[in-house]
């Protein structure tokens, strides 16, 4: 199987079990989902969050997925629980069908990694 397929493939069942689980069966975003992982990676699941928080999260989301990439590295989790990360490379200029495309990728090796989907 062609890499864009299995890629396509492995998104359209990431999004499938994900909208199942958390939103009713109404489809999940790219957004959305970097949001849950970022909640993931927090481990503060059962907490309401602000607007500002979750933007936050989003942070922490993309930092995650885009560590194997050699972009960002783990630093440190401070007192409130928050992990913190350093930029090791600037993301190079990518028009934004590369960037989704770099995102579905990642997303997807994050849910293959932690067995979510195979």
């Amino acid at each position: 199987m062609a890499r864009d397929e299995q890629l396509k493939e492995r998104w359209n069942l990431v999004v499938e079990k994900l909208s199942n689980q958390f939103a009713d069966g109404d489809r999940l975003d790219l957004d959305s989902i970097i949001y849950l992982i970022g909640i993931q990676e927090l481990g503060q699941i059962h907490r309401a969050y602000k607007k500002d928080h979750k933007l936050d999260l989003m942070h922490i989301a993309v930092c995650k997925l885009l560590e194997p990439y050699g972009f960002y590295e783990f630093d440190f989790v401070d007192d409130d629980g928050w992990p913190h990360y350093k930029v090791k490379e600037q993301l190079p200029f990518l028009k934004a069908g590369e960037q989704s495309v770099l995102m579905k990728e990642a997303i997807v090796n994050y849910f293959v990694e932690t067995e979510y989907i195979d």
